[in-house]
């Protein structure tokens, strides 16, 4: 499979969020080619406000492979990652992170706090950008312009 390949598993995962009433953001952790773990948004599933999809697929994860290290592992998400996301994704050492929309408002690895070229981070993944950026940000769109 090819980056694109996984980051429609991850709109897969998005839209079934939304389909929960949970804002469209899915992630999907590989390892040589294969999937990991899958997940989608949870917060109000768990009313749990860490239930990030990055987050989620990241707990999957770390339960599938038995270890707190991501170490080889690459994250495909459809939203730049918010601060705490990009924190857990740094401590789990996750190779690379491949994300579709950026987020002006509240993200955190190309806006806000840029948090991988912070000193405080331990770990900086290799990041790309833009990897099917447009679905991601109409998933998004969709999703809260039917809320106004």
């Amino acid at each position: 499979m090819n980056r694109r390949n996984f980051m429609d598993l991850a709109l897969k995962q998005a839209e079934r969020a939304a389909d929960r009433g949970e804002v469209p953001v899915g992630a999907v952790i590989t390892m040589e080619d294969r999937v990991i773990a899958a997940a989608g948004n949870e917060t109000l599933l768990r009313s749990d406000p860490t239930a990030h999809a990055e987050i989620v697929a990241i707990r999957l994860a770390c339960a599938a492979l038995g270890s707190q290290r991501l170490t080889g592992c690459d994250l495909h998400v459809t939203l730049e990652p918010c601060a705490m996301c990009a924190a857990a994704i740094s401590f789990a050492r996750i190779r690379r992170l491949y994300f579709g929309a950026g987020d002006e408002k509240g993200g955190a690895v190309e806006h806000g706090p840029r948090f991988y070229s912070q000193a405080i981070c331990h770990h900086a993944p290799e990041v790309y950008s833009g990897i099917a950026e447009t679905a991601s940000a109409a998933l998004l769109r969709r999703f809260f312009g039917e809320r106004r």
